[in-house]
């Protein structure tokens, strides 16, 4: 007779936990130990157990914190006035976001065609994560004209949320002129950063956004965790 590997069995197990309820979303798991000792099989066999509910989109590890159930994918519509807080609060959802990187350098030729400069003028360049309930959902990077914008900068390093930064800045509104979708798999870097495999899927989004009289302000590029948002496009978008 064919018999069940143990790992197998340990992840229907849990796998069964999991849709009875017994763990909700955003719930942590019992520790490896605790694991362990409830089959009464070895770490090794355990590990293989829980990265097959990784695979499946079931769990996800966080570093030096645990393995958790994954969350129901936050639903992010795409439109030409979406708002990244307005559309996760109406959502449900509580908006994050961290900033992990802000300069400013020389942009290249594609950034200058983005944004209607000359290649070597200067860009503000901020980079960062976005967080739904205290989990990262994307990475974000977006560039800025500095020589329109020469505070912004300054401003984003108190104010985390672009929208009223750019607001402080002159650039009361502004909408999506375009995007750009593609699928791309999670580098070592990103993966950390995300909490997810490396190799774990990811959408990305590249988008200009003008301001009312249609020059650009924002030239930016997300990479959108796939199991965790679930993105919609609508004709007329969302209102701010």
């Amino acid at each position: 007779m064919t018999r069940t590997a143990l790992w197998a069995d340990i992840a229907a197990t849990l796998k069964s936990d999991i849709a009875a309820g017994h763990y909700r979303p955003g719930d942590k798991l019992p520790t490896e130990a605790d694991l362990s000792a409830r089959f009464g099989v070895n770490r090794h066999t355990l590990r293989r157990a829980l990265a097959a509910l990784q695979d499946g989109g079931l769990v996800h590890s966080r570093r030096g914190a645990g393995v958790f159930v994954t969350t129901a994918p936050a639903d992010y519509p795409l439109g030409r006035r979406v708002r990244f807080h307005q559309a996760l609060t109406a959502a449900g959802r509580i908006p994050g976001r961290e900033i992990t990187s802000l300069h400013t350098r020389a942009c290249d030729a594609t950034e200058a065609e983005a944004l209607t400069l000359t290649p070597g003028e200067p860009v503000h360049v901020v980079e960062g994560r976005s967080l739904a309930d205290g989990e990262p959902i994307a990475l974000f990077r977006s560039l800025f004209p500095a020589t329109r914008l020469p505070d912004l900068a300054e401003t984003l390093a108190t104010e985390p949320s672009i929208t009223r930064a750019l607001a402080l800045n002159g650039v009361p509104d502004y909408i999506r002129a375009s995007t750009r979708l593609t699928a791309a798999a999670a580098t070592a870097t990103q993966a950390i950063h995300l909490k997810l495999s490396e190799g774990a899927p990811l959408l990305r989004s590249v988008a200009i956004n003008t301001d009312p009289d249609g020059k650009p302000v924002e030239y930016g590029t997300t990479w959108f965790s796939g199991d965790r948002v679930t993105l919609t496009v609508s004709g007329n978008g969302v209102e701010s």
